[in-house]
């Protein structure tokens, strides 16, 4: 087919026929109207919804502020936290953007607790959306790799001995689990080797599986539309112009909200850049202002705060605990086969998995079944579409005790997270036992929970209140 440009009339203004030549070459406008310029968005969103956009912002200052830190930084062992001092003392504003990307770190995962959090309570995952949660939970996996392996290239203490026992973890994995462990450190301890291929994944191969990712989350979720706090599906009640009656174009109407949103976020950013970058230790331990020293443990070895609730499923799970988790899978393989309505077969499988299992937690210590915890206290967030079966999505038309077990789950969640920043002892030990029997209770049990009680009545268009 034969290239038609697109014919302007001849006083039109400069920007415009720049903006028509592009568009005759690339379709520009195309993508801006269909992501967002021209994509209608369900009215109704409340300050939860800000968090998608603030998590993108985040993704961008972390990807401009870590570009000008690998201009000096050196990926090698004897080198690399003397690169990081001469950044932070010598380079021009180099504090800042060390600051800046350290503290967006912190803010990363906050805002995406928060986005999360809001998908949790509104049902965001639910049909049609599975896929754009389980890109999501992809998104989540890629962060906690890409901080993980951040975490290690400033050299200091904690990022040594940090690097140090969680890449040992996999050596309690049976008869793979110590070639597992050299392979990930290059060498038999983290090493000049480590550190290199961790600054490859940080820098190179991680942030693009990231971008693609993100990119991808974004394409399915305006292929089926953004959810809303009534969880009312807005496309099933159309307008004459084809779009939902209940929709209003995302742009201007919420380019101003998250424009305000964005101004919010960066005064508390930099607020904390510029007068609590360290935050009493929590985003930058004072260890990790330490060179790195192979003969010299901490005294407490700790990761960073947003790791702290799944590196304390590691650790409570003991050998005590054991008996405690045997138990329990008893007990859920005895619920599924009497209080289901899944097939003989299918029964049959969740037997003989629940046999397994128990065979397995016998043989192998606790150790290598404290690392599939802590694996699959992240993982079980992808089956969220299948584990809820309640019949309305939103919070709002649950029973009101449906309420309270959301606020145990972030409780249990939160003392999770703050007993992982602490030394263990006995009772911390047992208060994170029973955290870990919450959490992994409020999503196993949830196919049996949120079918109970009485739901309120969804109504027929979202409620909203111009204001």
């Amino acid at each position: 087919m034969a290239f038609v440009e697109k014919k302007l009339p001849a006083d039109a203004p400069l920007a415009q026929k720049a903006l028509g030549w592009v568009d005759d070459r690339f379709p520009l406008s195309k993508l801006w109207n269909d992501q967002w310029g021209k994509y209608h968005a369900p009215k109704n969103f409340n300050f939860f919804y800000i968090f998608g956009s603030l998590a993108a912002l985040v993704l961008v200052i972390q990807i401009v502020t870590g570009i000008f830190l690998v201009m000096n930084y050196k990926p090698d062992a004897n080198l690399a936290f003397a690169s990081v001092e001469y950044i932070m003392r010598e380079v021009p504003w180099g504090w800042l953007i060390r600051y800046m990307h350290s503290t967006g770190a912190s803010a990363f995962f906050i805002v995406v607790y928060l986005h999360m959090t809001r998908a949790l309570l509104y049902g965001s995952y639910r049909k049609p959306r599975e896929l754009i949660w389980l890109f999501g939970v992809a998104i989540f996996l890629c962060l906690m790799g890409e901080a993980f392996m951040g975490y290690l290239l400033p050299w200091g203490q904690m990022s040594y001995w940090g690097a140090q026992v969680i890449v040992n973890l996999f050596g309690a994995i049976p008869f793979i689990g110590p070639d597992l462990s050299l392979w990930i450190r290059g060498d038999y301890v983290v090493s000049d080797a480590t550190l290199n291929r961790f600054f490859a994944f940080h820098v190179i191969a991680i942030p693009l599986v990231l971008l693609g990712l993100v990119v991808a989350h974004l394409i399915a979720l305006h292929e089926v539309g953004s959810n809303n706090p009534d969880g009312i599906e807005v496309k099933d009640n159309i307008g004459p112009d084809g779009n939902g009656v209940d929709t209003i174009p995302s742009h201007p109407y919420y380019t101003t909200k998250d424009i305000f949103g964005v101004t919010v976020f960066l005064t508390i950013f930099s607020a904390v850049v510029f007068f609590a970058p360290e935050m009493g230790g929590y985003f930058l331990e004072y260890n990790n202002f330490i060179p790195a020293d192979s003969l010299k443990t901490p005294p407490h070895i700790a990761p960073v705060w947003y790791f702290t609730p799944f590196y304390s499923i590691l650790r409570a799970t003991t050998s005590q605990f054991m008996m405690a988790l045997i138990l329990g899978v008893v007990a859920y393989a005895a619920l599924i086969v009497l209080r289901s309505s899944l097939s003989r077969m299918v029964k049959n499988a969740v037997i003989g998995v629940a046999v397994v299992a128990i065979i397995g937690m016998l043989i192998f210590d606790a150790k290598f079944w404290g690392v599939v915890l802590m694996g699959v206290s992240v993982l079980i967030l992808a089956g969220l579409p299948w584990l809820d079966h309640s019949p309305v999505k939103s919070i709002r038309y649950r029973p009101d005790w449906h309420k309270s077990l959301y606020v145990v789950f972030g409780i249990a969640f939160v003392i999770l997270g703050y007993l992982g920043i602490l030394p263990p002892t006995d009772m911390r030990t047992l208060v994170a036992q029973i955290c870990t029997f919450i959490y992994f209770g409020f999503f196993l049990l949830m196919p049996w929970w949120s079918t109970m009680g009485t739901f309120k009545k969804v109504p027929d268009r979202v409620t909203f209140h111009p204001h």
